[in-house]
């Protein structure tokens, strides 16, 4: 039963329960006892306190004042510390004249004012209270907007990456089919069958961030037999996995986008061909996957073209600068493509 009380009706009933525990301490402290009469007028003055706060809080929420410049706020604030003041004296003084005799019913006098000054430094407090914690909550709920809006982006940026990435190899496979159509009809269906486990897991892919090494290993090598039609005894593929690494996540078709370019701008410029070795290996807290493949970086090959440029971005907005991307050189034969990310 209690689950289903607000934060707000909580607070009231805190801080009225305390505000009475602490008049009738002190009254009994300096008085030396209590009488039923203090009891009756205290116990007035708190439901009238209740029913104008949250009247008052009805009207506000009603009408956004909360949304109001600081400037306004501040006016508001004391518009209402006076306000809920001179309620709460003249609402428990109506009450509590209701039980008195004729004679000893109160009536507006110098005192008066003292009272309302004393009732409106109670509805101070109460109303910085509500201020403050409007104004927290407020921030917290920017904070948690802006996140969400930080995440959608990201998600819009990746889609967006990945639905530029995903056609990129198609043409060259169809170009490769066509040309086995009249000289290997078998080879052709055969080829058929792994285009269309390419395009099925391209289509999945589009609908999470990350997947497994295995699921990317197996659209790069379905990739990598449509190209052996097209260089045959030119490209040469060699694998050095550890077992321990296909599970873990890769962001899709990134290990695809390497490849690709490793034989663009790699073996399908060598006149004898090449090779293309992958390898997946743990290194310390970091998951590393290479490329290398027989070729040269040179003028030809623009390295902040969309494929590379593409990874960067993709590592960043899903890592950070916790993961990063080279390519490079090594000798003057190979070039070596090496992807570092975190393991958690």
């Amino acid at each position: 039963m209690f689950k289903h009380i607000s934060k707000y009706w909580w607070c009231q009933a805190m801080g009225w329960m305390a505000y009475f525990g602490g008049t009738i301490y002190f009254s009994y402290a300096i008085e030396g006892k209590l009488s039923g009469l203090l009891i009756v007028n205290l116990l007035i003055f708190i439901a009238v306190g209740i029913v104008s706060t949250h009247l008052l809080r009805g009207i506000i929420n009603t009408h956004n004042w909360l949304l109001f410049s600081f400037e306004k706020q501040v006016l508001l604030f004391l518009a209402l510390v006076l306000s809920t003041g001179i309620i709460l004296y003249l609402g428990s003084a109506s009450i509590t004249n209701l039980l008195r005799e004729p004679g000893g019913k109160k009536t507006l006098s110098e005192r008066s004012v003292l009272e309302i000054m004393s009732t409106s430094l109670l509805s101070g407090i109460w109303w910085l209270i509500y201020f403050i914690w409007h104004y927290i909550a407020r921030n917290q709920n920017t904070e948690v907007d802006k996140l969400k809006l930080e995440s959608t982006v990201k998600e819009l940026e990746l889609k967006t990456i990945k639905s530029q990435l995903n056609p990129h190899f198609i043409f060259n496979a169809l170009n490769s089919i066509r040309a086995l159509v009249d000289e290997n009809p078998q080879r052709a269906r055969t080829a058929i069958t792994e285009l269309s486990n390419i395009l099925r897991s391209s289509m999945q892919a589009e609908k999470v961030e990350m997947v497994s090494l295995e699921n990317e290993l197996n659209i790069v090598k379905d990739y990598l037999a449509l190209e052996h039609i097209r260089f045959e005894e030119r490209l040469k593929v060699q694998y050095d996995i550890e077992q321990d690494t296909l599970g873990l996540p890769i962001p899709p078709m990134m290990l695809q986008t390497l490849v690709e370019n490793a034989i663009k701008h790699g073996i399908s410029r060598q006149v004898n061909g090449g090779v293309v070795r992958i390898t997946s290996r743990m290194k310390e807290l970091q998951h590393e996957i290479t490329i290398e493949n027989t070729g040269q970086i040179g003028e030809h090959m623009n390295e902040d073209g969309f494929g590379l440029q593409s990874t960067r971005q993709r590592l960043s907005l899903l890592f950070g600068k916790r993961a990063s991307f080279d390519i490079h050189n090594m000798n003057e034969q190979t070039v070596e493509a090496k992807v570092l990310m975190p393991l958690f």
